[in-house]
């Protein structure tokens, strides 16, 4: 018997592509679905989160996660990742440098439990393959997946991954262009600057991820309900705003 997205409580975003949100820190993780290779954006809180995680997408996706793309190195984004044996990591050049010890404290600190965060930590998985500028990944069927560095913003090390909209045809639909944002955008609170973050750069770190979607676009937040062009340009203005900074 087939699963459908909804029963394991993913929202589909487009056609082969959707995302869950993760209990405890509202985290966004993603799901691109190519034609015998799979992509998981970010990894969940936990090695049982992202174990969970991997679980529903080879179900979803019908063959064993070959991609794992972690949008910046926060332990809400990344503490699953070593339960992703045998997918090739990507990340923001960078990203491969945040102490595990610093993501360990500040999941405690933020509610993890201690066993968990340490048993994370010491098993913490890093990207291999680092993006600088734009990596475009071939899924099959077809399926091109772009990464795109386009921090700093958010952290020093923010990876953004847009998946193009497919033209449709007899009988199906259309799909829009969908961008994973990461947490340079959030629509379940505001914007969480914390001691890593570059505020100067921000916006501009929205504006790329405003070019590559384009206007018609869907916008995966790190945290919160998919939003449209209109609400990251509206988060872009008040960073800008918030931080002092001009165009």
């Amino acid at each position: 018997m087939t699963v459908t997205w909804e029963e394991l409580g993913w929202e589909r975003v487009a056609a082969g592509v959707g995302r869950v949100r993760l209990p405890g820190w509202d985290c966004t993780a993603g799901l691109v679905v190519g034609a015998g290779a799979v992509l998981v954006i970010d990894a969940g809180s936990s090695l049982a989160e992202g174990a969970r995680l991997r679980a529903w997408a080879e179900e979803l996706g019908g063959s064993r996660v070959t991609h794992l793309a972690l949008t910046h190195p926060h332990f809400d984004h990344v503490f699953g990742a070593a339960a992703f044996a045998g997918a090739e990591v990507f990340g923001a050049v960078g990203a491969d440098t945040v102490p595990a010890e610093e993501l360990r404290a500040d999941a405690v600190r933020n509610g993890l439990d201690e066993s968990a965060a340490t048993e994370a930590a010491d098993t913490l998985v890093r990207p291999r393959h680092l993006v600088s500028g734009e990596w475009t990944l071939d899924l099959g069927g077809g399926r091109q997946v772009l990464l795109a560095n386009v921090g700093p913003g958010h952290t020093a090390h923010d990876l953004a991954v847009l998946v193009p909209g497919t033209p449709g045809g007899p009988g199906v639909p259309a799909s829009p262009e969908t961008v994973f944002c990461g947490d340079l955008v959030e629509e379940s609170g505001e914007p969480q600057a914390g001691p890593d973050a570059m505020p100067s750069h921000w916006p501009a770190a929205l504006d790329r991820l405003l070019e590559l979607g384009g206007e018609d676009a869907r916008y995966v937040p790190g945290h919160g309900a998919v939003v449209g062009a209109a609400f990251v340009r509206a988060q872009r203005d008040a960073l800008a705003a918030r931080f002092g900074v001009s165009r």
